[in-house]
């Protein structure tokens, strides 16, 4: 039995997976271009032209196999200038494609089963080898679903997934016609008709449901809300991390992108609150091998309630070291370090200075307070420095 492979979070595990995804494809094609063959040889010699009509079926499978090898190919390919995120979402337009397929398989298999319920008097007669041949097709195509399906789910391939649904439309179409042959040749034409129409709907069904799936993927639908409970347990588990909001997720055919804003501790260094970055990170990445990528935004505060706040333009840096040089001008001192604090709606100025005399810090402080009173954007200054004896 084949082992699973590892989840493709790097180039070479998603080429790996994408060669798999191709070996399986062309197990397909091998196999639908034998039954089509085999099919238009017997249903000819047996003057069964709904054996030949589904060779024609057969040979569309042949043409959604190669479609599902170029996406496999495609999908593969590592990220490049025009295409950051990778290119799976060909994997994700080919699954809808082939959801349509499906669709279209459905709607075709009902409208045939109205006309030959109205026609049954119209009904070839039909040799027994091609009841024969009409069963060799509908268990080759069984087994072809069940080995795609398998690989498809231990791949994590949902345009895989959607063709081994297409292997069992075909399926399906075999068994009608091995219906309608077998009640033929017992003398019940109706059974035919009635076969086609439960499996139609059955086709449809599944054609509807892939290509919402397609369609919930490509419009950026996130995960569902257990999944995202495990990614905000494994966040906020992170040493360093407070709190965390603004979680978005998105899939990309097997992947999962993830966003994240993560509230850290306001005051300490940029270097710090990158390494806890990298933490968060590193850890979604071992505890989630669906997530292929992961933004982590680091926040002082939660900045959704500031855009609540609508604070006015803030002073940058030059603007408040002007100010810091203007007070410190009286004592002659040059700041050793001025670090700035963006917190809520204003700014909070931390100095460090170095020894001044008690008197001296007592009135610099006293001009600080003055020079923040009348702009609200300054929270306070506060001045770190050796006392002089």
């Amino acid at each position: 039995m084949p082992h699973p492979l590892p989840s493709p979070t790097t180039p070479a595990a998603s080429q790996e997976r994408g060669r798999a995804v191709q070996r399986v494809t062309l197990v397909a094609i091998v196999t639908n271009t034998l039954l089509a063959i085999g099919q238009v040889i017997v249903g000819l010699a047996a003057n069964a032209f709904s054996l030949v009509a589904d060779a024609a079926h057969t040979l569309s499978d042949l043409i959604t196999d190669l479609m599902v090898l170029v996406a496999a190919r495609r999908g593969a390919d590592p990220a490049d200038k025009n295409h950051p995120y990778g290119h799976g979402r060909i994997e994700t337009a080919a699954t809808l494609v082939l959801g349509a397929v499906l669709g279209a398989v459905g709607v075709g298999f009902l409208w045939s089963s109205g006309l030959r319920l109205q026609n049954m008097e119209a009904l070839p007669e039909i040799h027994g080898a091609a009841l024969a041949m009409a069963l060799l097709t509908l268990f080759a195509k069984e087994g072809l679903f069940r080995y795609t399906l398998r690989a498809a789910r231990r791949l994590r391939a949902p345009v895989l997934e959607a063709n081994a649904w297409h292997a069992r439309s075909d399926a399906a179409s075999s068994l009608v016609v091995a219906a309608g042959i077998g009640g033929s040749l017992a003398g019940y034409p109706f059974l035919e008709p009635l076969a086609a129409a439960v499996v139609g709907f059955l086709i449809l069904s599944m054609g509807l449901r892939l290509c919402w799936r397609a369609l919930r993927e490509l419009i950026d639908t996130g995960l569902p809300e257990a999944e995202l409970q495990r990614l905000r347990a494994t966040i906020t588990a992170t040493p360093g991390v407070v709190g965390l909001h603004d979680l978005r997720t998105r899939r990309m055919a097997d992947k999962v992108l993830c966003d994240a804003h993560v509230l850290v501790d306001p005051r300490i260094s940029v270097s710090e609150g990158h390494h806890i970055s990298d933490a968060v990170y590193l850890r979604v990445r071992a505890a989630h091998p669906e997530v292929q990528e992961v933004l982590v935004h680091i926040d002082p505060e939660d900045d959704g309630v500031l855009q609540n706040m609508a604070p006015g333009p803030l002073p940058g840096r030059p603007e408040v070291e002007a100010l810091v040089s203007e007070l410190l001008a009286p004592l002659a001192l040059e700041p050793r370090r001025v670090q700035l604090h963006y917190l809520g709606d204003r700014v909070e100025i931390e100095v460090l200075l170095p020894e001044v005399p008690p008197a001296g810090l007592h009135a610099l402080k006293e001009r600080a307070r003055c020079a923040i009173a009348d702009r609200p954007a300054f929270r306070r200054i506060t001045f770190h420095a050796h006392i002089a004896p």
